[in-house]
């Protein structure tokens, strides 16, 4: 067997290739999106309908991006893609991001801290739709499948499930009304649910579902800021008031207690099937060390 080169070393070293990977992701996702509104200049169409396209298009390139770069790159299936089970997957997502939503926000309500102020036009849900599907399918693929799948080729599933979900919630920190507490709220209810859903589902399609329902439903239904970006227009205005713990405050409800717990725990329940299925991997010393024996 041939030894590997210095060169073919450092471009298959795991931090090199998820530089590379973010790098094409973000510069086609980029592009993609400056070079179609340009395209897009037509008055035939509303505003946020365009936009709306124009998530569309560049979401789905991204995908593709990230389909044949490490389909060359790795010499591989990409089965976190597969469509094998997608139906599934998306529809339990979705149905699991709803349900994580809804109790978040049924906390604040009990307290009395969530009212109706209007219901709007239903056109109103275009804004969120495409803010919801271009950061579910853009983030998943930077943050679950890039940098926690070749984390944890070497590192294993809980060490590189530790390190996904430190460096999402700590990128959030520079977010509008973020915080320390929002930061580390996020890092356990997404970055570890998101991490724990992929690698329960071994593909891409659950955590996109997932992150795709729980924004889609903080802001285009219930009408509250995501992430500390609140959205103009929305199916529901709504008043959130009350103590930062049980509401979020500015951040919106993602800083609150409850929404930490609810994915803490959907979190929990997904690693204690993925070891029921074997789907965690160990860190690679683990692995020579049980090879030796």
């Amino acid at each position: 067997m041939s030894k590997k080169s210095i060169g073919q070393k450092i471009l298959h070293f795991p931090l090199t290739k998820i530089i590379i990977g973010i790098s094409v992701v973000i510069s086609v996702f980029s592009f993609s999106k400056s070079f179609l509104s340009g395209v897009f200049q037509t008055d035939l169409l509303a505003k946020d309908v365009i936009h709306l396209i124009i998530t569309i298009i560049s979401s789905i390139l991204s995908v593709v991006a990230y389909i044949y770069l490490y389909k060359f790159y790795e010499r591989r299936e990409i089965t976190e893609f597969s469509t094998h089970g997608i139906g599934k997957n998306l529809a339990l997502g979705i149905l699991l991001g709803v349900l994580a939503q809804s109790l978040t926000i049924l906390v604040i309500y009990v307290m009395g801290g969530y009212s109706v102020v209007s219901i709007n036009p239903f056109l109103y849900i275009i804004p969120p739709l495409a803010m919801a599907f271009s950061s579910a399918i853009f983030e998943e693929i930077l943050f679950r499948g890039i940098i926690f799948r070749i984390t944890e080729e070497k590192l294993g599933s809980y060490i590189a499930l530790v390190i996904s979900a430190l460096i999402f919630g700590g990128l959030h920190l520079a977010n509008p009304n973020s915080s320390l507490s929002a930061g580390i709220g996020l890092a356990i209810q997404a970055g570890l649910l998101l991490g724990a859903a992929y690698i329960y589902a071994r593909n891409l399609w659950f955590p996109i579902a997932i992150h795709f329902a729980w924004n889609f439903t903080q802001t285009a239904i219930f009408g509250a800021s995501v992430s500390g970006n609140a959205i103009s227009k929305t199916l529901i205005t709504s008043k959130i008031s009350g103590a930062d713990w049980f509401t979020g405050g500015p951040f919106g409800p993602e800083g609150s207690i409850q929404a930490t717990f609810f994915g803490l725990l959907a979190a929990i329940i997904l690693l204690i099937l993925s070891h029921k299925k074997g789907h965690i991997i160990k860190p690679y010393w683990k692995t020579i060390a049980a090879n030796k024996v």
